[in-house]
């Protein structure tokens, strides 16, 4: 599928690694963040999440590569990341002065949404241990060439955290396209991370440089348009009656520009409420556009991590042989059982995804 040469299974160590920063996410539950008075603490962040749910419910060997820092809140997300079965050991340890001037732990305040009410994420992560990686920390020979990977995933957010973040980035795709190692990347532009770090002008030229590199891209029409710099001449995102045409196109564009993505895959959501959303996917690969089964009014608890628990559905469709169309309903249902569940990680099971791709409902099973 999608011409992708992939390693074959138990050929590697790790079945999928992933870059990024693995946050600790206080959730004060159903109520807000400016009047709580207490919070459930987890793990959570854009490349992470797609990781972990590749282990979690698709059972597949995975590995996270992060900073984290000396102390105490670096040894509670450590116990959270083995508590999600992902490998760290790849990851930079760095020492703490005592009050983060230079190396800490990124946090992220999350509130779910309700009705008319949109979810609310205060994130507190300047001067990270993940976002103070730079090129040179880390063992890419040993993680890709060793070891061995089949598939390599990391994002636009992590790249934003910092120059240094990017070109770790690059060097990371550089030594996984040398071993065999098939890249994913998730655009997931956040203009609040590149507010003072250069803002879209340099979001779409770092972004554009690390493109050269993917494999299976995946985004929606805003990351198309500010983080590569696509136009999208209407908003045509929806499919409840709405002409997909554009954005369609714009597809094709973005295909023929970077001839090295061998898929593209975006979500496709109707905001209706904060507890209502419109969800569908599309696939593009060999030329040919895939379409998930459509979802209208798809009830929300907490929407953090549906995109990226529709990427890790997907890539364990292209990791198991699986035809375009039933990989992008693995990623669109796995997305969609996410978005049932609080905290950013999937609790979904490989049988619910399967039900769900497939067709099925939620009636009780007994």
């Amino acid at each position: 599928m999608a011409n992708l040469e992939i390693k074959p299974e138990g050929s590697c160590k790790w079945d999928a690694a992933a870059l990024g920063e693995v946050m600790l996410r206080l959730d004060p539950g159903d109520g807000r963040i400016r009047n709580t008075r207490s919070f459930t603490v987890w793990e959570g962040g854009g490349e992470y999440n797609v990781i972990r749910g590749l282990h979690k419910c698709f059972k597949m060997n995975t590995a996270v590569i992060t900073g984290i820092p000396e102390n105490d809140l670096g040894l509670l997300l450590e116990d959270l990341i083995s508590q999600g079965g992902v490998d760290y050991s790849y990851s930079k340890t760095f020492p703490f002065d005592g009050m983060g001037r230079n190396f800490r732990q990124g946090l992220n305040f999350v509130e779910k949404g309700f009705g008319v009410r949109g979810a609310i994420g205060v994130s507190d992560r300047a001067h990270t241990a993940a976002a103070g990686l730079k090129p040179g920390d880390i063992d890419w020979k040993g993680l890709f060439s060793e070891d061995g990977v089949r598939w390599f995933h990391t994002g636009g957010i992590y790249a934003a955290l910092s120059v240094t973040a990017a070109e770790l980035t690059i060097e990371a795709m550089k030594a996984a396209k040398a071993a065999g190692t098939i890249i994913s990347y998730d655009l997931n532009y956040r203009p609040s991370l590149w507010k003072s770090n250069g803002g879209q002008a340099k979001a779409q030229e770092i972004n554009r440089e690390i493109a050269k590199y993917v494999d299976v891209m995946i985004g929606n029409e805003e990351d198309f348009s500010a983080a590569l710099g696509f136009k999208l001449e209407s908003a045509s995102k929806g499919f409840k009656g709405l002409d997909l045409g554009n954005y369609k196109q714009m597809i094709r564009t973005v295909s023929d520009e970077y001839p090295n993505f061998k898929a593209i895959a975006t979500t496709l959501r109707d905001v209706v409420s904060a507890t209502v959303n419109d969800w569908s996917a599309i696939l593009y690969s060999d030329g040919e556009f895939y379409s998930s089964i459509q979802r209208p009014g798809l009830e929300i608890y907490d929407r953090v991590g549906g995109g990226d628990s529709f990427a890790s559905g997907l890539i364990y469709g292209f990791l198991s042989g699986k035809d375009a169309e039933t990989a992008v309903n693995y990623g669109a249902a796995h997305g969609a059982l996410a978005m049932t569940t609080p905290g950013d990680t999937s609790m979904a099971s490989l049988k619910e995804v399967e039900k769900l791709a497939s067709g099925g409902n939620a009636r009780v099973d007994r």
